[in-house]
This record gives structure tokens, C-alpha cells and sequence, in this order.
């Protein structure tokens, strides 16, 4: 629980100071301390001298007494009504010359804090109170005074807008006249590459000072040297770097040197954004041969095929969309599951026992809706259906108030929120988020995680007192969970459940995606007011410093949008068989039709498919030969392996016996280039395509041409056969699909052809292939266009302009869930066949001309002649494999997955064999 983890490290490093950042107000700076006493009674009989450190900060001051039995105190500068440095020959002067260095503040406000080192609500000391200060450094006394004085005139300005530029510009001369001290280096050889002024940004609090980033350091030293001197993080350790949006300007930039945690090291934000664009720079230069980048595509593909979980899916989309754990105005927002917070057994199941989310929380009750709609239709320009978001700081810290409640605090002015507003009950938020005229929030990451301390009151907070008089403890659980470890562990269970994973992209659309703006947010009662998307207002073009104050203070108040994503439809998660029988609720093999010899059956090949590809690594050269005279264009096995044939650019199809080791037949059918080759069913017929524009069929029983198709005006380049149907792509721009009745080869009848249809395309069709069921085909063009096609209505389903160049091959995923493509601009492209979703694209240092693929790995034969081996979803090659002298042209893969033919520009075919 990143939240939780961070508050418990601050904790651990910091265990003996009580003072914090979050005892400051919103936008406000610390900027020094100085060792004092605080006298109280001044020459009176009980004078006593407190011992502690006087902070001085833009809009209070704070003195923090060594002792923990005594209170914080806090002086608001606006509450002031002198601050001085008395003289001595004044009469009233409460110091003398053995008491030097005094100030003296009187004020008609303070507030008392951390009294006995409880955290509780803020004691307010109300009338004209003296403080008297003394500081161990006399000398400082005039510099301490004059700061204090130009502060307080800032805090005594009328409008908020001009306070906060009079104290911009004190803080940038103070930031001018310092730098970052190079004595704080690592390594004396360190190379300095950048230097400006940041600010470090942890919740609800900034903290100013410099930035420098060397050839193996990223350092901050922040201006007031709290909490440490020196912020160091080693260049090397860095995992992920992200830009960010905050306070609604490109300023952010966050830094990550762990792979999924969602706490990350550090947060900054800069003053401008060339300072956060060049240091980014230079931190993603350093990175770029350490570590992959990740798209929000790329995990799409990674959680569909089953590599996250529905969490990790959830938190790396958070971390793109902007959300981060330091800035509790977009902190990661994640989405109520359980419906059912009553029964005393949750069954996962139940379709009612999960909440609807394809809707967003405001739409799940009708009735509310009907409301909110209404109001919606007669609102003018611009129009909203909900006046609060489904996240923001105060949701945030509504549902850690137990584990963060000084940030509550801090949110609130001192003040916990009323008790019959506070996080009480698992079923009264539910029902108040369903029934609430202003409650829509959602959920945060801790639901999901293993750190139950959040809804356990373990540190005896006095939260207030109910109507009724009953005490705010711990949070109300469920009937169906035994204790908050259970509940955290249910709701984990849920997230990860069947009927989530069939859902979840709904909701995505709706927080991520294209439901998230608008036509289609508005059809879905998804909009929320304008100020709180990306780009709904430009800060940079609001002249009046109040008005910009006022809009930042209310935006970041009232929460933001997620960055958007996705602006087409997220597709659906792939839940195989096997996916499910892994789940958390898996299905007993007697609820299964399948017989249990079938299911063993099947479990075996795909047990041995799943072992061969996790080997592909070792697959060996066994052997090869030289039988064409140009480059082999197709490669077909016969079904007992015994036999190969070959066609290739000099015309010929050869039949290789693999057993005897000796070339058996070589056919010509005209003196064009064949193009493909494939066999039929029976190992009776082979079928081979032309440049002449015709595709031949070949009597391998009686060695001789059995019959011509004549089916097109260019060059054909590729065919298929499936389930008694020939399907054909040509350079004339067609795909064809042919239905062929094979003729009785005794009585010399011949094949009766049959056009079904014609999938006709702007260019030349270059490579086809068709899913599992036969009922989409794929076709890529020789401009670099996938056309997705629906061949049982004839209808194309997508035009994808994704490769710039010829597409060489394209293959469906086992699943036909996805489609990889490899072209001529060196790229592989990995396409939801659903949506039409480019999801990933990965590129190479030289085309790649065909590929075999399971759907996570990828084997395939490059321009040079290597065989590599890819991790697509890391994007990166695994292994290479000497091979051919020229291009891999053709590859030809068994059933089993474990025995490959390739053939090459170097005239050759090769035979690998898995070697475990």
C-alpha cells in the first residue's frame, strides 16, 4: 500500500521530529529555522525557557519544543499584530544584554498543536497574546525580523492572487542567491549535465530547492534542508521516469526506481517547462539501453493475454493517466466491485453481487439519475451532470483518515471532519455513494491490497462521537468478512473474479477511455464539470493573478479527470480455458462438458505447444540444402512429416523426401516466379500460386498438373485453404474466395470452381492469413495497409494504415484475439482484431520478412538471415540465431511447435529442431 508504506517510512526516518510540512497551509513554504527558546512569564517568579527550533515559514510561524510533552505552536502571520526586535535602551524592553537575541511577537491567534504528542484536532488560543523568542545566534535576530516583516505584508494583502506573488518572488530571490552545493557529489568525477530550480512535491505540500542531475546522480537539495540535506537517487537504479500534469500545467516529473510499485521515489515540479523537458531528456537518454518504455497499448496486450491482473492492470493505467500517490488531487482512483455488503456469505458467482460497470457512479440509480439529468437539461453553458468528482483529496483522505491523519488535518485547517461524515461503514458509503445527491467517489488501490491498517483506528485518534451518541472506531465491515485482513482479501478475490475480467474494460472506457469526453460521455452520464479535464482551462491565458489563484485553489480542491487513454473502445480481456482453470474460482473438471479423456488430451498438446515455446531459445540447425536456384517462396509438410515442398522464384515446385534426404520431384509450370504452396487435406494435391496469375493444382499420387485457376488479372501472392475453400490474394488489389469440388482425378474430371466473393482493396495484396474459426481474414498491402475483413458477410471490419512500406506477413494470435503484422519499415504491429486497436508496435534494425508467433513470443526471419526470437510484450530480441546468408523468405512451423523449416535468398531450406 504505497500511501500507507510512504507515511510509515517518514515515520521510521524522521521518529523524532514532530514538525512536518503538513503543519503548513495549503501552498505554503517553509524556509528556515533557527535554534531558540521560547520564554514564558518573562521576569516573573515561574519564568521558564522551553527549548526548541522557531521556524519561519510564508504564511506562519511555528516553534517546535524539544520536549514532546509540550505543544507546537503555530502563529499565523495574518493573526499578527507586531513582530519586533526590541532595543536596549527601550524601558519596556522584556531582554537584557545577558538575553540578547530575542524577538517578540504579539498576535490575537495561535493555534496549539500535537500537545503531549497526540495528533488531534488544533487548540485555538484566541485574544492578544506576547511570544517571546530568543535565538542561540544574536546576530541573526535583524535578518529573522526583516524576513518576518516582509512576510506579514504579504499575508495581510486583501487578494489572494496578490499574496501569492509577493511570496513567488521572495522565494525565487531566496532560490537566486543560493545553488546546489557540490560538495554533496557522490564521486568527485562526477559530471554536472543540469542545474535548475524544483520543487519536491509529496502530498498536499511542496518543498523548494535545487535540482542537479550528473552522469550517474539525480540529486535535490531542498532550500530549508528538510527533511534531509540532499536528495540522492542513483541514475542506475532508476526503473521509470513519467511526465506530469500538476496543477493542471506540464510541471511534473516523476521518478521510479522500482518496475510496478506505485510509490515512487521522487516527484518533482519545475518552474518551467523546458527545466522538466531537458532533464527528462537527459534522464530517459541515460535510460534508453537500460529499460523498455511502456505504452498503455503494451499493457492492454499484457493484461488481455493474462500477463497482469486486473490490479496491476488498474495501477499501471493510474501511473499514464497522471495519478500518483503525491498528489492527492490525482491520486489513483479505482473502482467499487462488490454490490453486496449485507449478506453473510459473498458469492463471486452471482452476477448481482458485483456493481454495474459498464456506468459510472452517478448513473447506477435511476432514480438519482432521472434527478441529476433534469437539472443537466436546464442548465446553461457548460452544462455538468455531477457538482463533485469521483475523486479528490478529501475522498482520499476520508478513506485514510485512520492511518493519515495529519493530512486530514493539514486539508481541513486543523480539524477532523464532523463524525457522522467520516468513514464509518463498508455499507452506509456504499449506500450513500448510490443515494447521495453529491456522492459519486469511487474506491482507491488500498481496497485491493494487504494492508488492512486503514480501516483499524490503531492509533486511538478521537474521531468524534455519532449521533447517538456511539464512538468512531474502527470501519464497519460486511457480515461476509471475518476481520479487515478478510475483507481486504474478498475484495481482491472480487477484482480478480471471472465476472470483473469480462468487465472491467467497461469502466475503463468510462475513467480512461472513450467514454470519458464528448458524445459518448455524455451518452453514458459520464460528465463532469470542464475545469476538472485535461486542457478545459489554460492557466497561461488568465491574466488576473486572484482569478488564477481562485481557479487552481478550486480545481485541485475538487479533484481531476484521469488523463485520457484510450479514444476508441478498450477491448474485452481473453479468458481462455486455461486462464480459468488458473483463476481464483476455478471450475471443477466434472462441470465441464468435456469428457476427462478429452480434457487430458487437450491439456497435453497445449501443455507440449506451451513447453516448446518457452524452449524456442534452443532451437538447433539440424540440417539444410541447396535445391532451388533462386529464393524459396513457400514452404508445405505432408501430415507423417516425411515429405517437403518447396516453390521459389525460378518456377519450380520440388518435393524433398525428408527421410531419404534426396530432392524426388521438380515441377514448372511456367517460367514465372510461384509464389506460395500449400497442401490439402489427404496429402493427395498440392496447390501453388504464380506470378503468371494463375494458382496450380498438382496430383502428388500421380505426379503430374491436375488443374488451373485462372482467377486473376496480376500476380497471385499468397493462398489459403480452409474447410473446403480457397482464399487468394493478388497484386490485381483482390482477395478472392474460391469454393472448390476437388474432381475424381481417375475419370480426369476437373475441380469445379466456385467465386464466392471478392474483397476488393485500393493496392496490391501482398500476405493474408484467416483466424481459427474461418471467419475473419487479414490481408496487409504493399503501401502498408491491414484491412480486417469479415468473410462471412464479405464486409471489411477495418482499415489500418499502420506500416509504412510492404507488409510482408501477418498472422492471427492462437486466440484470434490479436493480429501481428511484420513489414518493410522494420516493424512489428500488434492489433486488437476487435477494435482495430494498434497495441503495440515494436521495431527492428532490419525488416523482418516472416514470423511464426504464440501470441507473447515471436520467432522470426530477418533480411540478414537470422532467426531472433522476440518478448513482445517487453519489446525486445531475446535471442539471435545464425542462419541463412540472405533474407529468410519462408517459414514453415509443426503442430507441435517444436521442429521449424525455413527457406532463404541463398536458395536454401533449413531444418531446426527444439533441442530441451
Amino acid at each position: 500500500m504505497a500511501f500507507i508504506r510512504r507515511r510509515r517510512l517518514e515515520r521510521e526516518l524522521y521518529s523524532k521530529e514532530r514538525f512536518s510540512l503538513l503543519l503548513l497551509n495549503l501552498e505554503e513554504y517553509y524556509f528556515e529555522q533557527h535554534t531558540a527558546n521560547h520564554i514564558i512569564n518573562k521576569g516573573c517568579r515561574d519564568e521558564r525557557r522551553i527549548r526548541g527550533s522557531l521556524k519561519i515559514c510564508s504564511k506562519s510561524i511555528i516553534f517546535e519544543p524539544d520536549e514532546n510533552i509540550q505543544p507546537i505552536i503555530k502563529i499565523p502571520l495574518r493573526d499578527c499584530i507586531s513582530i519586533k526586535a526590541p532595543e536596549d535602551n527601550e524601558a519596556n524592553n522584556p531582554f537584557t544584554r545577558e538575553t540578547s537575541g530575542g524577538i517578540s511577537v504579539v498576535c490575537n491567534q495561535a493555534f496549539l498543536i500535537k500537545e503531549r504528542n497526540i495528533i488531534a484536532p488544533y487548540k485555538t488560543v484566541r485574544g492578544t497574546t506576547e511570544h517571546l523568542f530568543q535565538l542561540d545566534v544574536a546576530g541573526k535576530v535583524g535578518d529573522v525580523v526583516q524576513t518576518l516583516h516582509q512576510l506579514y505584508r504579504a499575508s495581510c494583502l486583501d487578494k489572494m492572487g496578490d499574496q501569492a506573488a509577493m511570496i513567488t518572488a521572495i522565494l525565487q530571490s531566496r532560490l537566486a542567491r543560493t545553488s546546489f552545493d557540490k560538495n554533496r557529489f557522490q564521486s568527485i568525477s562526477e559530471t554536472l549535465n543540469m542545474e535548475c530550480k524544483a520543487e519536491m512535491v509529496t502530498p498536499l505540500v511542496t518543498n523548494p530547492g535545487h535540482v542537479c542531475v550528473t552522469d550517474a546522480n539525480l540529486y535535490f537539495q531542498p532550500l530549508n534542508g528538510y527533511p534531509k540535506p540532499v536528495v540522492q537517487i542513483t541514475l542506475q537504479n532508476v526503473r521509470r521516469i513519467y511526465k506530469r500534469r500538476h496543477g493542471l500545467m506540464p510541471l511534473g516529473l516523476e521518478v521510479f526506481c522500482t518496475e510496478n510499485d506505485l510509490c515512487s521515489d521522487i516527484y518533482l515540479k519545475f518552474y518551467s517547462c523546458q527545466d522538466r523537458d531537458e532533464l527528462y531528456f537527459l534522464i530517459a537518454t541515460y535510460l534508453e539501453n537500460h529499460i523498455t518504455e511502456h505504452t498503455a497499448e503494451s499493457y492492454m496486450l499484457q493484461w488481455q493475454r493474462g500477463h497482469l491482473s486486473n490490479y496491476e492492470y488498474l495501477l499501471h493505467l493510474n501511473n499514464l493517466a497522471d495519478r500518483s500517490c503525491n498528489d492527492l488531487s490525482q491520486y489513483p482512483v479505482f473502482p467499487w466491485i462488490i454490490a453486496d455488503y449485507s449478506s453473510s456469505v459473498l458469492d463471486l458467482t452471482k452476477p448481482e453481487t458485483f456493481r454495474d460497470l459498464s456506468k459510472p457512479i452517478g448513473a447506477l440509480n435511476k432514480e438519482r439519475l432521472d434527478r441529476l439529468l433534469t437539472r443537466y437539461q436546464e442548465m446553461p453553458e457548460p452544462k455538468f451532470m455531477y457538482g463533485s468528482h469521483y475523486s479528490s483529496p478529501g475522498y482520499v483522505l476520508f478513506y485514510l483518515v485512520r492511518v493519515a491523519p495529519e493530512y486530514m488535518l493539514c486539508l481541513q485547517n486543523g480539524k477532523f471532519d464532523h463524525a457522522d461524515r467520516t468513514f464509518n461503514s463498508l455499507a452506509e458509503t456504499w449506500k450513500n455513494c448510490l443515494d447521495g445527491a453529491t456522492d459519486f467517489k469511487e474506491l482507491i488501490p488500498e481496497f485491493y491490497e494487504n494492508d488492512s491498517s486503514f480501516l483499524v483506528n490503531s492509533l486511538k485518534l478521537d474521531l468524534g462521537k455519532r449521533q447517538g451518541g456511539k464512538t468512531v472506531e474502527d470501519v464497519e465491515l460486511p457480515p461476509w468478512a471475518s476481520g479487515p485482513d478478510d475483507f481486504l482479501q474478498k475484495s481482491r478475490e472480487a477484482l480478480e473474479s471471472q465476472y470483473v475480467s469480462e468487465h472491467l474494460h467497461e469502466w475503463i472506457d468510462i475513467v480512461f477511455g472513450y467514454k470519458q469526453k464528448g458524445t459518448e460521455a455524455v451518452a453514458a452520464h459520464n460528465v463532469f464539470h470542464p475545469l476538472t479535464y485535461e486542457g478545459g482551462v489554460d492557466l497561461n491565458s488568465i491574466m488576473d493573478p486572484n482569478e488564477k489563484v481562485a481557479l487552481l485553489t478550486q480545481i485541485l480542491e475538487f479533484g481531476q479527470t484521469p488523463k485520457q487513454l484510450f479514444t476508441i473502445p478498450h477491448p474485452q480481456r481473453i479468458l481462455s480455458k486455461s486462464s480459468s482453470r488458473t483463476s481464483i474460482h476455478s471450475v471443477s473438471i466434472t462441470e465441464s462438458p468435456v469428457s476427462a479423456n478429452e480434457e487430458s488430451f487437450e491439456d497435453l498438446t497445449e501443455e507440449s505447444i506451451t513447453l516448446a515455446w518457452n524452449n524456442i531459445a534452443k532451437l538447433k540447425l539440424d540440417e539444410q540444402y541447396k535445391i532451388h536456384k533462386e529464393a524459396i517462396t513457400g514452404i508445405a509438410v505432408t501430415g507423417n512429416g516425411s515429405s517437403v515442398f518447396t516453390t521459389s522464384q525460378d518456377s519450380t515446385l520440388k518435393m524433398f523426401s525428408k527421410d531419404s534426404k534426396t530432392l524426388q520431384r521438380s515441377v514448372s509450370f511456367s517460367n514465372m516466379a510461384l509464389s506460395s504452396c500449400l497442401i490439402l487435406p489427404g496429402d493427395t494435391t498440392v496447390i501453388s500460386s504464380s506470378w503468371d496469375n494463375h494458382i496450380y493444382f498438382y496430383s502428388i499420387a500421380f505426379g503430374r498438373r491436375q488443374d488451373i485457376l485462372m482467377g486473376h488479372d496480376d500476380a497471385v501472392s499468397k493462398i489459403c485453404w480452409r474447410d473446403g475453400r480457397l482464399y487468394s490474394a493478388s497484386w490485381d488489389s483482390t482477395v478472392k474466395v474460391w469454393h472448390c469440388v476437388p474432381g475424381e482425378t481417375l475419370s480426369n474430371k476437373k475441380h469445379h470452381f466456385e467465386l464466392l466473393a471478392e474483397l476488393e482493396h485500393d493496392v496490391s495484396v501482398n500476405t493474408i492469413d484467416l483466424n481459427a474459426a474461418n471467419t475473419i481474414l487479414a490481408s496487409g498491402t504493399k503501401e502498408g495497409t491491414i484491412s480486417i475483413w469479415d468473410v462471412t458477410t464479405a464486409t471489411m471490419l477495418h482499415q489500418l494504415p499502420y506500416h509504412s512500406g510492404t507488409v510482408f506477413d501477418a498472422a492471427f494470435s492462437p486466440d484470434s484475439r490479436h493480429l501481428l503484422s511484420a513489414g518493410e519499415d522494420c516493424c512489428f504491429k500488434v492489433i486488437d482484431v476487435q477494435t482495430g486497436t494498434l497495441i503495440s508496435s515494436v521495431t527492428a534494425d532490419e525488416p523482418q520478412r516472416c514470423f511464426k508467433w504464440d501470441g507473447n513470443t515471436i520467432l522470426s526471419g530477418s533480411q540478414s538471415g537470422e532467426l531472433l526470437i522476440w518478448d513482445l510484450l517487453g519489446g525486445k530480441v531475446t535471442e539471435r540465431i545464425r542462419g541463412h546468408t540472405g533474407g529468410v523468405t519462408s517459414m514453415w512451423m509443426n503442430e507441435q511447435c517444436n521442429s521449424v523449416i525455413t527457406g532463404g535468398e541463398d536458395k536454401q531450406i533449413m531444418f531446426w529442431k527444439l533441442q530441451y
